[in-house]
């Protein structure tokens, strides 16, 4: 009968990359390495060799030391207590490992995800004699302000329920057993590498509403879509991350700062608690969880850290919860791969990355979607996705794959940062394919005049575009009195519509009927203009109209109704005079 080989020792160490031999592994196994038992994770296997990456610092360590085989993959803990937690990228509490060690991180050093002596009320929705199979919910427990539900795990079969307990228990207690012997706790473990099961994947046709009126407005992202958010230094891509994470109408939000700058996870760790939600008034942290793995922590983890987020969102999926993950940046996770990849000493791809680049994002991305999960209920996990290209050359390969696989793509502009036009998306560069499944929710919720609305404001800032050349040659003076009126409206579109203070109490967020009323008296506004200038109006009156000045204080105002409606008629007013007295 042949030994398995639970214990080997080192052979070779390049970095967070390791060589064991004499260890039976399978791929993708969770080692100790080291007499310090550093966690790693088996990549390769090469007959003899078992070639494992590990996460954590591996300076100091030598051949000769003994490796240990846990036999299991890497897996998070699920259950109650996952909300407000912040987790490095392999899911160790970092506010549990502070309280351990202080402000700097030991090797070697684990805590489970989970608290194992927290006590929770657990409230049976089922009962004795009930069928029940993998995905249903048993029973609920009240987490922050949203509501914890405790199902059976996926891997668990189907059975009756021969006991249910309620009452105060820990995340390892027995709380259900069912007639074919299973024991059900309120937490159980899954493997990120492998997506949770669900019925059906479902059409994209609801969108998720952020209100951000370049988003909502132009280019829209349905709920479990994709989206990516290219932009070099300085152009605003994690306030826009968060802008999305506090008005976005999901439920539930996953945020991995993926080999974030120090200093940037800091402002979002600080800056997330004292966020207040505004659909509770609560913290905004109540609904979140934060995966934090900066740049200077191990490559290895910051590969693993996004398989661990999206995992946590698809379990709050399957409640039917709709969950957003942010994933700041994409860039850095496939940097780290790049580095693992030398030192596998693979075959590198376009500048170094790794052939199997595409494959990997395509692999993430692919978790996304809106599903019909295994309990009968909806729930969603929309993914939008930062890409930190360097230069802002956005066609380097993690630019160009992600672009492959999105649907959605908000190019962010430096040159309009430095003019202060926030958020700086450059609305000729960006798109969105799920205009055309998500035009039918418009005409039912929104307005049946909201697509042609859209479609007309694209075509005026595609045509603006194409005159600025012209202008830049000669004036705008010189352009033939049409075109000066479509500088104009295109003008009104950039500065009421596009601009938005995300640091104003009111304009911060625009819902769905406000960016539709202030389209819409832009729009009026362009055709009365039109109208004018066919009756003999000078263009300088047009574009002189005093009326029109007030629109952009309409961003600035809540109950905004009733002055948009008076700045219309004092438009309609003006117009009126001047073609008669032409």
């Amino acid at each position: 009968m042949e030994v398995k080989r639970t214990k080997g020792v080192l052979k070779r160490i390049a970095g967070p990359v390791v060589t064991a031999v004499n260890l039976d592994a399978h791929m993708y196994d969770v080692v100790k390495v080291g007499d310090e038992q550093l966690m790693g994770e088996v990549i390769k296997i090469k007959g003899e060799d078992i070639i494992i990456q590990v996460y954590e610092d591996t300076s100091g360590i030598k051949p000769g030391e003994p490796v240990e085989n846990t036999g299991l993959s890497l897996s998070v803990e699920l259950g109650p207590g996952l909300l407000t937690s912040i987790y490095d990228g392999i899911q160790r509490p970092l506010e549990v490992l502070v309280e351990k060690m202080g402000d700097f991180i030991e090797r070697g050093v684990t805590a489970p995800g989970l608290s194992h002596d927290k006590k929770w009320d657990f409230k049976p929705v089922v009962k004795t004699g009930d069928m029940v199979s993998p995905g249903t919910i048993i029973g609920e427990v009240q987490e922050t302000n949203i509501l914890h539900k405790v199902m059976v795990p996926p891997n668990v079969e189907a059975g009756k329920i021969k006991e249910i307990k309620s009452g105060s228990f820990t995340i390892d207690d027995i709380i259900c057993t069912l007639d074919n012997g299973a024991e059900i706790a309120m937490m159980h473990k899954w493997p990120v590498r492998i997506p949770r099961p669900f019925t059906e994947k479902l059409n994209p046709d609801i969108p998720l509403i952020t209100g951000q009126r370049i988003l909502d407005g132009l280019f829209p992202i349905a709920k479990g879509g994709t989206a990516a958010i290219p932009g070099p230094f300085g152009s605003g891509k994690t306030v826009t991350q968060q802008a999305l994470a506090k008005w976005s109408d999901a439920e539930i939000v996953v945020y991995i700062g993926c080999g974030e700058r120090g200093n940037e996870m800091t402002e979002v760790l600080t800056e997330f608690p004292e966020l207040e939600d505004p659909k509770t008034g609560k913290p905004l942290m109540e609904r979140t969880v934060l995966i934090a793995n900066t740049s200077n922590m191990p490559v290895a983890a910051r590969e693993a850290s996004v398989y661990t987020g999206i995992t946590i969102a698809e379990y709050f999926r399957d409640m039917g919860y709709d969950v957003s993950l942010m994933a700041d940046s994409t860039s850095r996770w496939a940097e780290a791969m790049r580095e693992i990849s030398s030192r596998l000493e693979e075959m590198p791809g376009e500048e170094g990355y790794p052939a199997y680049l595409a494959a990997r994002l395509s692999e993430f991305y692919e978790r996304a979607g809106r599903v019909h999960t295994l309990n009968k209920d909806y729930g969603s996990v929309t993914v939008i996705g930062a890409v930190s290209p360097p230069g802002g050359d956005f066609s380097e390969p993690v630019t160009q794959n992600t672009l492959r696989i999105v649907k959605c793509f908000w190019a962010l502009d430096a040159k309009l940062s430095q003019r202060r036009h926030f958020p700086a998306i450059n609305w000729l560069n960006s798109y969105s394919l799920y205009l055309d499944t998500l035009s039918q929710y418009y005409d039912e919720k929104v307005s049946p005049e909201w697509n042609p609305l859209r479609t007309w404001a694209m075509e005026v800032l595609q045509k603006e575009a194409e005159l600025q050349e012209i202008v830049q040659l000669v004036g705008s003076d010189a352009l033939p009195d049409e075109e000066q009126i479509t500088i104009e409206v295109a003008r009104m579109l950039r500065e009421i519509f596009l601009q938005q203070n995300a640091f104003d109490a009111v304009d911060t967020y625009c819902d769905m009927t406000k960016q539709f009323d202030i389209l819409k008296a832009i729009k009026f506004y362009s055709d009365q203009a039109y109208a004018a200038l066919k009756t003999g109006v000078m263009t300088a009156q047009i574009t002189g109209l005093k009326a029109k000045n007030d629109l952009p204080q309409i961003k600035y105002v809540k109950e905004y109704k009733p002055e948009i409606e008076g700045i219309v008629k004092a438009m309609e007013s003006e117009f009126t005079k001047l073609r008669e007295a032409a």
